[in-house]
């Protein structure tokens, strides 16, 4: 017969307190970490030899000029001075900003920006390529996560289609948008003879122009990583979701999406970066009618002769680098 008497509390509290004799594991032995030989500091060289000479070198070499003035003459002097920097932020205007808002509001905020010119056009600059990274997220995060959740023989084929446009320069891809977009080009006259339009559409050298540009040419920056993340998604945690009562739209924001979120880091910051800083596209798809910063820092250097404000400029290009990354770095840790 089964005995279902409970034990007495002064029987437990004679258990509690025996001391314990349970066996704990032994710590974990420190892993073992080898230390690079002279061997693969020799592997090493080669790369740590390219970073100083060409970007390490042109970098500290940009820093020094955006420091030094221009002569009468049109000669560099290097002697230290913060013009360039003040210049590049139009900073005698800019200061007259909180005076101009406590006297006439928001139309003060509306005079100062239009007396702004570098500042403006910098802004302008990042204007671009932050619509350019969007309009590149929407458009290639599905495409990136249809080619990752293709079939494998399927996969190599998608990403071919992708990478077809890298197999031209550049500058011919976008000369064939110029002819499609122009005013007697392809898209225009396929819209008059169709009757849709009775004029053409002035398309070239716009705001909507240059984005095209921009987005054609950098959209598979932004596929390529997100793919790699999606490539590594596990099904087993979206299946997970789906049965713990998960719709696809919570799935996506509670799971996909986290989970993808280094690819679309990556993506942005390889569209957001040298969308600011490119100057054919703009230049050849917008005509000059809205400069962007990396036309006047080309301009600098060339025509205008003036390298120390055109160094402010790129240095300027640089910062910004960096607080882009570390703005991704941020995101990318936050839970």
């Amino acid at each position: 017969m089964a005995d279902n008497r409970r034990p007495s509390p002064s029987f437990l509290s004679t258990i509690s307190s025996q001391p314990s004799t349970a066996v704990t594991a032994p710590a974990a032995a420190p892993a073992y970490e080898r230390r690079p030989g002279p061997g693969a500091w020799l592997f090493l060289a080669p790369l740590l030899l390219w970073l100083t000479l060409f970007v390490v070198a042109p970098t500290l070499l940009l820093v020094v000029y955006s420091f030094a003035e221009r002569d009468a003459l049109g000669r560099v002097v290097f002697h230290f001075t913060w013009e360039n920097y003040l210049r590049a932020l139009d900073w005698p205007t800019l200061s007259q900003l909180p005076h101009a808002i406590a006297t006439k509001g928001w139309a003060g905020i509306a005079e100062t920006y239009q007396q702004l010119y570098w500042f403006r056009i910098l802004l302008v600059s990042i204007w671009y390529a932050f619509l350019t990274t969007v309009i590149c997220m929407i458009v290639g995060y599905p495409a990136a996560y249809f080619i990752g959740r293709a079939p494998e023989r399927w996969r190599n084929l998608l990403l071919m289609l992708v990478m077809i446009p890298f197999w031209t320069s550049f500058l011919i891809r976008t000369y064939a948008w110029i002819t499609i977009l122009s005013t007697k080009g392809f898209l225009n006259a396929m819209l008059l003879s169709a009757g849709l339009l009775q004029t053409p559409l002035s398309l070239m050298y716009t705001p909507f122009a240059v984005v095209l540009g921009l987005v054609y040419n950098y959209l598979p920056f932004m596929i390529l990583p997100i793919y790699t993340s999606v490539e590594k998604l596990d099904n087993a945690l979206i299946e997970a979701a789906h049965d713990l009562g998960a719709g696809p739209v919570r799935a996506f924001s509670n799971v996909i999406l986290p989970l993808t979120r280094p690819g679309i880091a990556a993506g942005a910051l390889l569209v957001f970066v040298p969308a600011i800083a490119m100057f054919a596209i703009t230049t050849l798809m917008g005509g000059g009618a809205n400069p962007t910063i990396g036309e006047v820092i080309q301009k600098q250097f060339t025509a205008a002769s003036n390298p120390p404000f055109g160094a402010a400029l790129g240095t300027l290009l640089l910062l910004l680098f960096f607080v882009s990354l570390w703005l991704t770095q941020a995101r990318k840790h936050q839970p």
